[in-house]
């Protein structure tokens, strides 16, 4: 055991060290131009040198590197900096920055072409007199002033240039540009948006790599992508070229230059790789042509994956659509200037499979207020119904023109009534482009009005969502999907109504409960000058009164009524039945004509045994207060004699006596 955790301890270091790159200073300067960065017997190469930092340790700032093992985008290269190359390796912690007070000088050259003032200036220079027309080579910057929680990207950059010049020759050509431009590859104007305190927009920020965590092979902050640094050169004439890296204005914060090894290429640019990733894959209906067309070659031969193409020996290679994934890969072409040289080029080509249009017609149905034809579709829904299969890095964008650069919002209101046609394009691949989507919006014209209705307690009702739709769905349980249906309870029922166009409204009917009146009480006002009677009914009905069950009235007070019997009607208004009650109203004769015509012969009170009165007690009084007669609620009446003999016409008080001891009084009038 003790043996094992010995190893595991021994393959974790191991491990931890392979992360970082590794350097070796006792490269001669012949050896690193030579062996590792041209490593070609294509170019004759004289005058090499180098110079830079004369550190009291012996350290140097320049040297050969191996990223082997580790993430870092070359196998191995060379390294040039404004400090030890020995701090070059990873992690980012601590800072590189070990140029400080020795005397170290810039480069005049440098401070020329990028208008700067340098010192810490680490410089490799050679003359080589080039086979072909063409030289290129591949290259990272990499700096402590890539912070991206300061604003140093936005105002400190270190120097560097890939000069050259025909031997000879008066000016040089700075190389270091940022690529189809005029502008040096600096910190300054490689970086992405600095949003720190006293930031600044991005710059030329497809070529900015990353700013670095701290596990990084290298243990600068931050770095471009990989660059190609690239000329046209004349056969057979000597090129003088200056390779140079320095501190601009002070001394602090290291850069480095990365030279990939075996990259100083003699024969022909074949182009940027095209990838997806890049934004420029080789598209499905794409006739591609590589040229490698080269002063001085006698022939040619292309390879795929190293593998020699059969029949290829021409100097331009046409690959033809259609094209399949199975032709990624990296193509490349031997030129032949002699048996000792035949260089090769290269280019990694990615091909994209062509997209398969699905579906590019919807429908949606205007659910925002007015019918009007307008709604707000959602375009990130639509994408993979619209390229299924999307193969994952493919943005997809919708324009309302096939000329418009303004991408629509994912979240789109069509601007054209019912119908609009916009367009869709892969925004980070150029090969798919302008494909029509029509948007549809439909409406629910159909009138479906919300409904309030009456259930009489104890029945059923029929509820019909009306005909015409072409399917219903009721909130009942279980749903029923019938046009109409029959309940027997009160509640709110709703139903999901569908058109032809496969659009929904809802249908709500609201079901109030309904019931036959019952009659609590009849409050009666009688012998009085408006006799009335208040009828009290309870129920779930909405009820309306009639004394003769024709004319109904709302109020539930009769007013002026006459003595007799009497019927309330008591209807429900949502047909749920009548209730019907008896009462009676007790009044007194105003006159009676005792003239022997056989009418109205009598006077007394009728109707009080109605009323449980019949035990009161009726006297009759002349006008000067004398008792004429006592008659009995059950009895004839009063015929309008005293001691049998006739009295005269007039008025004649009388006493209602009732059973509880109450009294009432008034008059009447005897008629002759």
């Amino acid at each position: 055991m003790k043996y094992f955790f010995t190893f595991l301890t021994f393959f974790i270091i191991q491990k931890n060290i392979a992360q970082y790159i590794s350097v070796d200073e006792t490269y001669t300067a012949q050896q690193l131009i030579e062996d590792v960065l041209i490593n070609s017997p294509c170019a004759s190469i004289t005058n090499v040198t180098v110079s830079g930092a004369n550190f009291a340790s012996g350290e140097k700032s320049y040297g050969y590197f191996s990223g082997a093992g580790t993430t870092f985008p070359f196998q191995d290269g060379i390294i040039l900096s404004t400090g030890k190359v020995s701090e070059s390796p990873g992690p980012t912690t601590p800072l590189a920055d070990s140029g400080n007070g020795i005397g170290w000088l810039g480069d005049n050259d440098l401070d020329q072409t990028l208008s700067v003032s340098s010192n810490n200036a680490t410089v490799l220079e050679f003359d080589f007199i080039p086979t072909g027309d063409r030289i290129s080579f591949d290259y990272i910057f990499s700096s402590e002033e890539y912070e991206d929680n300061t604003n140093y990207p936005c105002r400190f950059s270190d120097g560097f240039a890939f000069l050259l010049k025909a031997v000879g020759a008066t000016n040089y050509q700075n190389l270091a540009l940022i690529p189809n431009t005029n502008i040096p590859v600096k910190v300054t104007t490689v970086h992405p948006a600095i949003t720190a305190a006293g930031g600044c927009p991005a710059e030329n920020e497809q070529y900015f790599d990353a700013f670095n965590g701290t596990e990084h092979p290298t243990v600068y902050n931050g770095q471009t992508v990989v660059l190609t640094a690239q000329a046209n050169v004349i056969p057979g004439t000597q090129y003088h070229i200056k390779l140079v890296i320095a501190d601009e204005s002070d001394s602090n914060f290291d850069s480095a230059i990365f030279l990939k090894g075996g990259s100083f290429n003699l024969g022909p640019n074949l182009g940027d790789p095209r990838s997806i990733a890049s934004g420029n894959p080789v598209c499905p209906d794409e006739i591609l042509t590589i040229d490698a067309t080269t002063t001085g070659v006698t022939s040619y031969q292309w390879f795929y994956e190293g593998n020699p193409i059969l029949g290829e020996t021409n100097p331009i290679l046409t690959l033809t659509p259609p094209h399949t994934t199975a032709q990624n890969g990296t193509y490349g072409v031997d030129l032949f200037y002699s048996t000792l040289c035949t260089p090769r080029s290269e280019i990694d080509l990615e091909f994209v499979p062509d997209l398969t249009i699905g579906q590019d017609s919807y429908r949606e149905c205007d659910y925002e207020g007015a019918q009007d034809g307008i709604r707000t579709f959602d375009l990130n829904s639509i994408i993979p119904l619209l390229f299924p299969g999307l193969p994952a890095g493919y943005t997809v964008a919708f324009f309302d023109s096939t000329t418009s650069t303004t991408p629509l919002a994912l979240n789109y209101t069509n601007t054209t009534p019912f119908q609009q046609t916009i367009y869709a394009r892969t925004t980070n691949i150029e090969c798919f482009g302008n494909i029509p989507v029509e948007l549809n919006v439909d409406i629910f014209s159909e009138i479906a009005i919300d409904e309030t209705i009456h259930l009489c307690a104890g029945t059923t009702k029929v509820l019909d969502a009306g005909a015409g739709f072409i399917s219903y769905s009721w909130n009942t349980t279980p749903i029923q999907t019938t046009q109409s249906i029959t309940i027997d309870s009160a509640g709110t029922y709703e139903v999901i109504l569908e058109n032809a166009n496969g659009c929904l409204k809802t249908k709500t009917i609201t079901v109030l409960p309904s019931d036959i009146a019952i009659i609590q009480n009849i409050e009666i006002i009688d012998l009085a000058e408006n006799n009335t009677a208040t009828i009290i009914a309870i129920g779930d009905g909405e009820y309306v009164y009639s004394l003769n069950e024709i004319n109904y009235q709302e109020s539930i007070v009769f007013q002026n009524l006459a003595a007799g019997e009497y019927t309330v009607f008591v209807k429900d208004k949502n047909g749920c039945g009548i209730s019907s009650q008896i009462f009676y109203i007790i009044d007194y004769p105003k006159f009676f004509t005792p003239n022997g015509d056989g009418y109205n012969e009598t006077w007394t009170i009728k109707n009080l045994e109605k009323k449980g009165l019949e035990n009161s007690k009726i006297y009759i009084f002349d006008r000067y207060g004398k008792l004429l007669k006592q008659i009995h609620p059950d009895g004839t009446g009063w015929n309008g004699t005293f001691n049998e003999k006739p009295l005269p016409s007039g008025d004649y008080w009388f006493v209602l006596e009732l059973a509880n001891g109450k009294k009432i009084k008034n008059h009447f009038s005897l008629k002759r």
